[in-house]
């Protein structure tokens, strides 16, 4: 094997686990859920670590990352969502974004230049309260109790940290792409 694919593999490998987090959070399988959520975590962290120390960045590596993030939450959140936990505008408003941001991506790769950009600081914020919004709502069915007011807390404060990372995209991308076409003409 090249080691230097490793951290793709990882990547890979977390997408492979959204699928059977998804089949444990719907049959209400929670401490099974958490175990491989915290396994995608690590694993996260993992091919993060191993593709920076070893100089092993590449381009798949770029797309994977992410792809396996954003599969793993949205499935996260849907399943709360199917199964009773969440309210659907909280999804809608998790999903709308990431779809605002993936295909403004796409068109500005297709008509400005190569889209290269690393997330920014809301961005990667909004993830972190994500995740632990999850943990802490999962946690509170049976496993340990969280406060329902941190969950409504919660809730919100995930909202609005969606609603402004995918603001802020749209934002700092859309003035650039605006100021490499006016200077193209």
């Amino acid at each position: 094997m090249n080691w230097q694919q490793l951290p793709n593999v990882i990547s890979v490998s977390r997408i492979v686990l959204v699928l059977p987090i998804g089949y444990l959070l719907g049959q209400r399988e929670f401490g099974l859920a958490l175990i491989l959520i915290f396994i995608a975590g690590v694993s996260d962290g993992l091919d993060g670590y191993l593709a920076k120390r070893n100089g092993w960045e590449s381009r798949l590596g770029s797309f994977l990352d992410p792809l396996a993030d954003k599969l793993l939450l949205l499935c996260c959140f849907f399943m709360c969502v199917w199964i009773g936990l969440l309210p659907m505008w909280l999804f809608g408003v998790i999903l709308i974004r990431d779809i605002v941001v993936a295909t403004g991506a796409w068109f500005y790769h297709l008509w400005i230049e190569p889209f290269h950009g690393a997330p920014p600081f809301s961005s990667k914020l909004n993830t972190v309260l994500q995740i632990v919004f999850i943990l802490a709502l999962m946690l509170n069915q049976g496993l340990l109790p969280v406060p329902d007011i941190w969950l409504e807390y919660g809730l919100y404060i995930v909202a609005m940290t969606t609603a402004i990372s995918g603001l802020e995209y749209v934002w700092v991308w859309g003035l650039k792409a605006w100021k490499i076409s006016k200077e193209r003409k």
